[in-house]
C-alpha cells in the first residue's frame, strides 16, 4: 500500500471488524484496539488522541474517556508507545522489548520478555526507577561479559507493586523498611509523619506512595502494623501482604451473591442433559474440600466411553459481573499449608461450584470415545445437570483397583464395574501416552505435618499412587480434547503453552550430557520422545536422579497464551486448561469460549478477542507465578521455624544446586534445603562450571557436582532471610561411585 492510499482510508466509515464483541462486552463501544493499531499504521506517524479520536468521528465525553483509557491500556501491554510529543506511535518489535520484571537482591534485575524469549540483563542503574514484577519496555543495548543481552530501560509500563511488608529501622533522621521480599533490593524511604506509631524492629506494611526514579528509592508510609515476633500463621500474613494478593471480598461482590443459596434453582437445570442417574464420581485427596471435577466410564464395542464433568463455573460468574471482576483479579487460588486463599467466595467453591455428593449440580461435560489402543476417535461437550455418586479419596481407590481391599470394594459394590473400567482405560491409555512422548520424569512432592502452635511436626512425601494418575491422565485427555475443540472453531481461547528448551539451554545440556558418555536424540531439535528414551535408558543408573534433574532444568515455564505453540511436557500439538474452573481464571475462560461455540454464535460476537486473550494469559501467568512465590516465602520460612533447634546436628544430604558462590545441599529425610558457602569448602580455589553443574577445585581436584552425597552441619538459620547454612564436614560418595542414590526432591513443573 503506497503512503497516498494510507491517506485515502475513510476510518469515519471503516467497518470494525470486531464491533459486535465490542457492543456486547461495553455499554459505550468504541472502536477496538485493532481498529486503532490500523489507524495508525495506515497513517505512517505518530498520532495524538485528538487525531485518533477525530479519525473514528469521536465527539462525547463518554466517548472521548473511553478512548483515553483504551489508549492507556494499550501503552500498558506494550502494543502502543507514548512518546515525548504527546503522540502514539507503535511498538517497534525489532528494537524494543516488553516484558515484565524480576529483582535481585543484590541490585540488579532481569526483563522477562512477552513474547517467551530469553531474558535480558539489567544493571543496577537500571533497576534504580523499577521494582519487581513492574511491566516495562527496553531496548537491547548489548551483551555483557557474560553474554547475556542487556537492557536499556524506555519506558516503565505498569507499577506493580505498592505496598511492602517488612522490618522498621531507624537510623539518625532516617526511617525506612527493609522489605521482607527479596527480589526488591531497595529499602523504602518514610515520609515525614508516615511512621504512625510503629517501633524499631516491628514487622509493618508500607504503602509506597512515591514509586523509585533514577536518582531516589521509593518513599512509604506505615500503613498496617503487624506484630513484634513471627507468631504463628504470620508467614502467611506476611505473604499474603508482601506479594499483594487478593484476599478480602469486595463489597459489591458480597452484595452480588447474597441472594444465592445451596440449592441449584431448578430453572438453571432445564435445556441440559439430565446425568443424575449415571454413577459419576469424584476422586480427591482426603483434605480436598472443592470437587470440580468427577469422571465415569463404560465399556463400548469399540473400547470406552469416558465422561469427564466438570464444575459448570461460567453459568454462575457472568463477564463483567462483580464474580468475574475478582476472579480475574485473583486469576487462582493460592495454597499454603493448610490454609487457602479461593479464587472465589466459599458459597460457590465449597457450595454450588463443588460437586458434592448426592446433589444436583450444574456441569459441563467432556464426552469422549477412545478405542483399545488409547487413541481418542471423537468427543464432544454439553452442558449438563449431575448427582455425584460418591466422594471417594486417591487412597481408597487404589486400594480397592490395586490391592483388591474386599471390604472397600462392598461398600462401593455398585460403583466397582464402573471403576474397573476406568482403570483399563487408564493403563490403556498410559501405554499410549508412553508412546507419544508425555514426559514423566520420577519426581517427589512433600507435605508438611503442623502439631500444636502450627509447628512442624514433620515432613513427609508425597506418595503418588495409580489413582493419582487415573485422574492426572483423564484431565489431560479432556484438557487436550478442549484445545482441539476450539482450535477448530478458530475462537479466541487461552492456550497453556510449554515450549521445548531453548537453543543456549539445549547446548549445555547436551555439553553435560557428553561429559557422561550420554547422547540426546533429535539434533538441535529433540522431541519430547527422545528426552524420555534419554530417561528410559539411565533408569538404572545410580546418577539417574541428577541427570532427571538437569533434564527438568533444560525447559522452560509453562505458560498461558492464545498462541498455537503446544505443550512439549505432554507432547501435544495442543492444551488447554479446562478441568479446574474453581481455582483457575483461564479455565473459566475456556469454558465460555466453549458455551458460546454450543450456542452457535459467530466468533465476532465473541467477548473476548485475540488482544484480550494475549492479556489476559500474562496476567494468569504472572498471577501464578505471584501465587507460587507466595507458597514458597510460607513454606521456606516455616522450614527455617522447624530448623531453628536443630543448629549444631548434623545431617546427611544430596548436592541439588551448584553455583559460583557455593551448593545447595537438600537434606535427607527432612527434605530442607540449605547453601554451603565456597569459604566454606577449604584453602582451594573453586572454579564453577554451569555445563557441568559443578565446582572444581584448582589445587587439590576436589569437585562438588549436583546429586553427589554430602554430610553438613546446620551454622545458622535466618528467619528474616529465609535462609539456611550448612558447614560441609564431608562429602561421603561421589554419585558415579554410588551403588543408589536419594532421588531430589523437586516438585514436577506445572501443565
Amino acid at each position: 500500500m503506497t503512503s497516498k492510499s494510507k491517506k485515502d482510508v475513510d476510518f469515519k466509515s471503516t467497518k470494525d471488524p470486531y464491533a459486535q464483541r465490542e457492543a456486547e462486552k461495553y455499554e459505550n463501544p468504541i472502536p477496538s484496539r485493532e481498529l486503532i493499531l490500523q489507524l495508525i499504521e495506515h497513517a505512517g506517524k505518530p498520532l495524538s488522541r485528538v487525531d485518533i479520536a477525530a479519525a473514528f468521528s469521536l465527539e462525547s465525553e463518554d466517548d472521548l474517556e473511553a478512548l483515553r483509557r483504551r489508549l492507556r491500556a494499550m501503552e500498558r501491554d506494550g502494543q502502543l508507545l507514548f512518546n515525548r510529543g504527546q503522540q502514539y506511535c507503535l511498538v517497534n518489535n525489532r528494537d524494543l522489548i516488553v516484558g515484565r520484571i524480576i529483582g535481585h537482591p543484590d541490585g540488579f534485575g532481569f526483563i522477562r520478555p512477552d513474547d517467551g524469549s530469553d531474558d535480558l540483563f539489567l544493571s543496577p542503574r537500571e533497576m534504580n526507577p523499577l521494582l519487581h514484577n513492574d511491566r516495562a519496555m527496553v531496548r537491547v543495548a548489548g551483551v555483557d561479559k557474560k553474554g547475556r543481552r542487556e537492557g536499556a530501560v524506555v519506558e516503565i509500563l505498569e507499577r506493580n507493586t505498592h505496598q511492602v511488608v517488612g522490618r522498621l529501622y531507624k537510623e539518625d533522621s532516617f526511617t525506612y523498611v527493609v522489605p521482607d521480599n527479596k527480589n526488591i533490593a531497595q529499602t523504602i524511604l518514610l515520609q515525614k509523619g508516615g511512621v504512625g506509631k510503629a517501633k524499631q524492629g516491628q514487622i509493618v506494611v508500607a504503602e509506597i506512595v512515591e514509586q523509585p526514579t533514577k536518582l531516589r528509592q521509593p518513599i512509604g508510609r506505615i500503613i498496617e502494623i503487624l506484630g513484634d515476633h513471627l507468631a504463628p500463621g504470620m508467614e502467611i500474613e506476611m505473604a499474603i501482604r508482601s506479594h499483594e494478593l487478593p484476599h478480602l471480598w469486595p463489597v459489591e461482590l458480597l452484595e452480588e451473591i447474597k441472594s444465592l443459596s445451596e440449592e441449584v434453582p431448578e430453572s438453571a437445570k432445564e435445556n441440559r442433559v439430565d446425568l443424575r442417574e449415571t454413577p459419576l464420581v469424584t476422586i480427591d485427596g482426603e483434605d480436598a474440600r472443592d470437587f470440580d471435577d468427577a469422571v465415569f466410564c463404560k465399556r463400548t464395542p469399540k473400547g470406552w466411553k469416558l465422561l469427564v464433568a466438570i464444575a459448570d463455573v461460567s453459568h454462575y460468574v457472568q463477564v463483567n459481573s462483580e464474580l468475574d471482576k475478582e476472579a480475574k483479579n485473583r486469576s487462582t487460588s493460592v495454597y499454603f499449608p493448610e490454609q487457602v486463599i479461593p479464587m472465589l467466595p466459599e458459597i460457590l467453591s465449597n457450595g454450588l461450584c463443588s460437586l458434592n455428593p448426592d446433589v444436583d449440580r450444574l456441569c459441563m461435560v467432556c464426552e469422549l470415545f477412545i478405542d483399545q489402543q488409547g487413541k481418542v476417535l471423537r468427543s464432544r461437550f454439553f452442558d449438563a445437570v449431575m448427582s455425584s455418586h460418591a466422594r471417594l479419596t486417591y487412597t481408597e481407590v487404589a486400594k480397592m483397583l490395586v490391592d483388591g481391599d474386599k471390604a472397600l470394594a462392598e461398600k462401593y459394590k455398585a460403583l466397582m464395574p464402573h471403576l474397573h473400567e476406568l482403570y483399563a482405560l487408564f493403563k490403556v491409555m498410559r501405554m499410549s501416552r508412553e508412546q507419544r512422548g508425555a514426559m514423566d520424569f520420577d519426581t517427589q512432592e512433600t507435605r508438611i505435618i503442623f502439631g500444636k502452635d502450627r509447628k512442624i511436626e514433620k515432613i513427609v512425601p508425597v506418595v503418588r499412587n495409580d489413582a493419582h494418575k487415573l485422574i492426572e491422565e483423564f484431565m489431560i485427555t479432556a484438557n487436550s480434547a478442549a484445545a482441539r475443540f476450539l482450535n477448530a472453531k478458530k475462537i479466541p481461547k487461552l492456550l497453556r503453552v510449554h515450549e521445548g528448551p531453548g537453543a543456549d539451554k539445549l547446548l549445555n545440556l547436551k555439553t553435560f550430557l557428553g561429559e557422561l558418555g550420554l547422547k540426546l536424540g533429535g539434533g538441535v531439535n529433540p522431541t519430547p520422545l527422545d528426552y524420555m528414551h534419554l530417561v528410559e535408558s539411565i533408569k538404572d543408573r545410580p546418577d539417574a536422579h541428577l541427570i532427571q534433574t538437569v533434564l527438568l532444568r533444560s525447559m522452560s515455564q509453562a505458560v498461558y497464551s492464545p498462541e498455537l505453540k503446544g505443550h512439549f511436557g505432554l507432547a501435544l500439538d495442543a492444551y488447554a486448561h479446562f478441568t479446574s474452573p474453581i481455582r483457575r481464571y483461564p479455565d473459566l475462560l475456556v469454558h465460555r469460549a466453549i458455551r458460546h461455540c454450543l450456542q452457535s454464535k459467530s466468533v465476532e460476537s465473541f467477548v473476548y478477542g485475540f488482544p484480550d486473550m494475549v492479556i489476559l494469559g500474562e496476567q494468569c501467568s504472572a498471577n501464578e507465578r505471584r501465587a507460587d512465590e507466595a507458597t514458597r516465602d510460607v513454606v521456606s520460612w516455616l522450614k527455617c521455624e522447624y530448623m531453628m533447634d536443630k543448629i549444631g546436628e548434623d545431617f546427611s544430604g544430596i548436592i541439588s544446586a551448584v553455583t559460583s558462590f557455593g551448593f545447595f545441599v537438600e537434606l535427607a529425610e527432612i527434605y530442607i534445603e540449605g547453601l554451603v558457602h565456597i569459604s566454606n569448602l577449604g584453602q582451594d580455589y573453586f572454579h564453577f562450571d554451569p555445563t557441568s553443574h559443578q565446582l572444581k577445585g584448582e589445587r587439590t581436584n576436589t569437585n562438588f557436582r549436583l546429586g553427589d552425597s554430602v554430610k553438613v552441619k546446620v551454622v545458622r538459620v535466618s528467619l528474616d532471610d529465609k535462609k539456611i547454612d550448612f558447614e560441609l564436614i564431608e562429602k561421603q560418595v561421589s554419585v558415579k561411585k554410588a551403588k543408589t542414590g536419594n532421588k531430589p526432591r523437586k516438585k514436577p513443573r506445572k501443565k
